[in-house]
């Protein structure tokens, strides 16, 4: 397979229209300790919120070993109108053997309901069939993340299956909606 962007030591910027996706750096700990370090966004996650910017700080150098060995891609989402990273998103799971890859996002509370994970779904998942060449991605959600299924079934994403008690979270039980979208589907609706 050929990737058509190079393989240095950062993921490409990704522009989008309202919101840049950068390669996260150690300064951006502050912000990436107020995204997850909030209960309420790490509510439907699948590890708990961190502790404290040292955790944000480890977070962010665990990202960029994931990076390192082509595991992992998780960009910062940089607004444009005050520069500041205001989530994250991800592929994961990549294998590039059968051309797929997991998809995964989260904003800091103050960004919900502006559309911006739209916009940012539009970019990633554009980079992962044209750059990557990528024939499919899935996602994991919580089956009460309304907002977060709404959001990718509006891009084509369809439920492929629901898996009961999947993860143990915040001394909870949570099932997951697993759903996937493949490259000629979104292809055929651009």
């Amino acid at each position: 397979m050929t990737i058509s962007f190079d393989w240095g030591g950062e993921l490409p910027t990704l522009p989008a229209t309202r919101v840049d996706l950068v390669w996260l750096a150690p300064d951006d700990a502050e912000a990436i300790f107020e995204i997850f370090g909030d209960i309420e966004v790490m509510r439907f996650w699948s590890s708990p919120p961190l502790a404290d910017q040292a955790a944000a700080r480890g977070l962010i150098e665990e990202i960029h070993e994931h990076f390192r060995a082509r595991r992992l891609f998780q960009w910062g989402i940089r607004l444009r109108e005050t520069g500041k990273v205001i989530g994250t998103c991800t592929l994961y799971e990549l294998s590039m053997e059968h051309y797929r890859a997991g998809i995964g996002f989260a904003l800091r509370r103050s960004a919900w309901g502006q559309g911006l994970a739209t916009e940012v779904l539009v970019t990633l998942i554009g980079f992962a069939f044209d750059t990557l060449d990528l024939r499919r991605l899935e996602a994991d959600v919580d089956p009460d993340n309304l907002r977060s299924l709404t959001t990718l079934e509006r891009q084509g994403f369809r439920r492929e299956g629901y898996l009961r008690e999947r993860w143990h979270h915040m001394g909870d039980v949570r099932d997951t909606v697993l759903l996937g979208l493949l490259r000629r589907e979104w292809m055929s609706s651009t």
